[in-house]
C-alpha cells in the first residue's frame, strides 16, 4: 500500500488572510493541530488548490494518560475538531463560496 504523502494547509482568519501553514496527511490532522494553538474557528485553504475546509475546534485539559511517561505533567491539553463543511473560492475576487456543506 503507498503511503500518502504530506499535504500542507493554510490558516485563514476571518478577513481570509492566511496566518499560519499546518502540515498533515488529512485535513483533519492539521485542524487538530491548530486547535492545539487555541484556533476555534478553522478555515484550511489546502496549498495548490482552492478549496477550503471550514471546521469548529476547542481544547480541553485532561489528566494525562496510564501509560504516559513520568516527565509529562499532570494534566495535558486535548484538541477536538468538527468539520463544518467545505467551501471553493473564486478566481477573479478570491472570496470564498459555498459549495457543499456536510453534517450540522
Amino acid at each position: 500500500m503507498a503511503e500518502k504523502e504530506m499535504r500542507n494547509f493554510a490558516l485563514r482568519d476571518k478577513d481570509g488572510n492566511e496566518i499560519g501553514i499546518f502540515t498533515g496527511k488529512q485535513p483533519r490532522q492539521a485542524a487538530l493541530k491548530a486547535a492545539n494553538r487555541g484556533h476555534t474557528d478553522i478555515r484550511l485553504r489546502e496549498k495548490g488548490t482552492k478549496k477550503i475546509h471550514v471546521f469548529t475546534g476547542e481544547r480541553k485539559q485532561v489528566k494525562k494518560p496510564k501509560g504516559a511517561p513520568a516527565w509529562m505533567p499532570a494534566k495535558i491539553w486535548k484538541p477536538s475538531v468538527k468539520k463544518v463543511g467545505t467551501e471553493m473560492l473564486e478566481e477573479a475576487t478570491s472570496q470564498a463560496v459555498v459549495v457543499k456543506r456536510t453534517r450540522k
